[in-house]
């Protein structure tokens, strides 16, 4: 992150009220997204705790924690938005968070299912193939958020066919 985008988001955080500054504390996903090279990637690294968390949950509350990651999500990603004045901003990362839950969440913990979950979650939101781009025009939150989503459906069907291969 440049000195001019640091001193953005300090400047948005130091006007913004209690839930403004709540939302650009997630949207960074607790600073994650400041990380100069490659913020999404550290976001995704970053989301790791909830990752565990969520492989110890039962079927059903794994479902309810993603619902509510990802309705968070988009109010976070949405309400730094409009306080950074960006479309997209570079910064918010916790639509990486998400979709990295998407990816992975539907297997059992392994280290080889974290590897190969994260590296196809990468390789999708990095690539964007159709229609992932096309998420990216919808206007506010979700517009942030589910080209995220989709990238780790997309992870998540081709790790499901990899060990249904091997």
């Amino acid at each position: 992150m440049s000195g001019s985008q640091f001193n953005n988001l300090k400047h948005a955080y130091q006007g913004a009220d209690v839930l403004g500054k709540g939302a650009l504390v997630l949207s960074t996903w607790f600073g994650a997204g400041i990380f100069p090279l490659a913020p999404g990637t550290i976001g995704t690294l970053a989301g790791l705790p909830l990752v565990f968390l969520c492989f110890h949950l039962k079927d059903l509350n794994k479902v309810l924690f993603i619902i509510t990651v990802i309705i968070i999500a988009v109010w976070a990603a949405d309400r730094a938005r409009i306080l950074l004045d960006k479309d997209d901003p570079k910064e918010v990362v916790i639509d990486e968070v998400a979709g990295f839950l998407v990816a992975i969440c539907i297997f059992p913990f392994s280290w080889r299912i974290l590897f190969l979950g994260f590296m196809l979650f990468r390789l999708f939101d990095i690539l964007k193939p159709f229609p992932i781009k096309q998420l990216e025009k919808l206007r506010g939150g979700w517009g942030i958020v589910l080209d995220d989503l989709l990238a780790g459906i997309y992870a998540a069907l081709l790790l499901k066919i990899i060990f249904i291969v091997l």
